[in-house]
């Protein structure tokens, strides 16, 4: 029998027990990968930008604005977490989303 809701395939983007408050957003434009830090805009955030929210899942906003589900706060992997032009974290980035009670944390790599 198939799962008629999906499949999950784990990530890592989700890195701790932090309580994870959820809510939607609409995205405009564009194709936007879950882990994206979003603006209050629904818009990729770049570096040095307002954060808003980490988006939930993958939202596809190429044929016209989507509701998408979004992440208020929460701890996150901060290689997964994405920027405008897949832009890496800066540190000034990184405080503010730690304002916002999103914190990014570093993972420990693999032996």
């Amino acid at each position: 029998m198939s799962n008629p809701i999906g499949t999950f395939t784990p990530d890592n983007l989700i890195a701790g027990d932090f309580p994870r408050v959820t809510d939607f957003l609409a995205i405009p434009s564009g194709s936007l990968k879950r882990g994206t830090v979003l603006t209050d805009a629904g818009a990729a955030m770049a570096t040095g930008g307002t954060p808003y929210a980490v988006l939930a899942e993958d939202a596809d906003a190429s044929s016209g604005t989507v509701q998408a589900p979004i992440y208020l706060t929460g701890e996150f992997t901060k290689r997964h977490l994405i920027l405008a032009g897949g832009v890496k974290l800066a540190d000034g980035d990184v405080a503010k989303l730690r304002s916002l009670s999103i914190f990014a944390k570093n993972s420990i790599p693999a032996a």
